[in-house]
């Protein structure tokens, strides 16, 4: 059986702009491109504006430039659409999802919130590596939580019906958020700090209240995250996605593989043609193949369909 794929997170746009892949002809390296998501049979990629403080560029600049990429991908490719309520999995398409991955672009300019908005973006996460002028990251040193534009940001994109992503934020800055709002919040990217303690992964506590809610995590593939060393594989993809299930119900987990935004990947899990091997790994370690079409395609799908349409 080949389950479907919905992936909640790449960096493919920003290597388009800057590192000159294709989405039709992939460059050595590269992990997204139209026919390795057809092959690896991804129905729904999340694709996340993220900007780099190294450019010239500033945010602003970067996430208009990626968000033309973005558009005109869609305008050129039949194989891409954007995700509606009405879209079909069984259409050969690969439906999409516009995210952006820190809150830079916006500056303090809610009004650029607004434009994103209107311009598709449905999910943010409210920073990165480092911190902003809404929140802090992850580290083991960061014990500082959302400043008080972040708070408004928060309740502001409840309004607005944009998904606050949980992935990077500081447990501080998680439970601020939490205690902002009431809507479905998700991670797009994050693994279990239980199975491999590293603090951008999420603990039990916020894992059971993400599911409580009715969000998702999105276990990504980035070695550091999964067991700290390079030597990493499905087994370990598996061992993050049983605990979170486990915690949270099998509802709340989801795959966010942050392809072309690593530089090493599980060895047979090196692009999105590959995804089917992770699939064979959960039916391999007992998961039902309802369970797993649920991880590897609905659960994200119902979340980004209930609370981002």
């Amino acid at each position: 059986m080949r389950f479907p794929f919905a992936d909640a997170h790449c960096d493919y746009l920003y290597c388009d702009c800057f590192r000159e892949y294709d989405i039709v002809n992939p460059i050595q390296g590269q992990m997204m491109s139209i026919d390795r998501m057809l092959e690896g049979n991804v129905k729904l990629q999340c694709f996340a504006v993220w900007t780099d403080k190294k450019l010239r560029m500033t945010p602003l600049q970067q996430a208009m430039n990626m968000i033309d990429v973005y558009h005109c991908i869609l305008e050129t490719y039949d194989d891409i659409c954007e995700f509606d309520a009405d879209f079909d999995e069984n259409s050969g398409r690969i439906a999409t999802v516009l995210t952006m991955e820190g809150g830079e672009p916006i500056g303090y300019e809610i009004a650029n919130l607004h434009n994103f908005y209107r311009l598709g973006v449905r999910a943010m996460a409210l920073t990165w590596n480092y911190p902003n002028q809404l929140a802090y990251p992850a580290t083991k040193q960061s014990k500082k939580g959302l400043t008080e534009f972040g708070k408004y940001v928060v309740e502001e994109m409840g309004d607005l019906g944009m998904a606050i992503d949980l992935a990077h934020l500081s447990d501080v800055c998680i439970d601020d958020v939490l205690g902002i709002t009431s809507v479905p919040v998700y991670a797009s990217h994050s693994n279990a700090r239980a199975v491999y303690n590293h603090p951008r992964s999420l603990n039990d506590e916020h894992i059971r209240e993400i599911a409580k809610r009715g969000g998702v995590i999105g276990t990504n593939f980035y070695y550091a995250h999964l067991a700290g060393t390079i030597n990493v594989s499905t087994a370990d993809v598996v061992r993050h996605i049983a605990h979170i299930a486990e915690v949270g119900g099998i509802d709340c987990v989801c795959i966010g593989s942050d392809y072309d935004g690593m530089g090493v990947t599980p060895v047979d899990l090196r692009d999105s043609s590959e995804l089917q091997n992770l699939a064979a790994a959960l039916i391999q370690n007992g998961f039902t193949e309802d369970e797993v079409a649920k991880i590897t395609y609905y659960n994200l799908r119902n979340y980004l369909a209930r609370f981002c349409l």
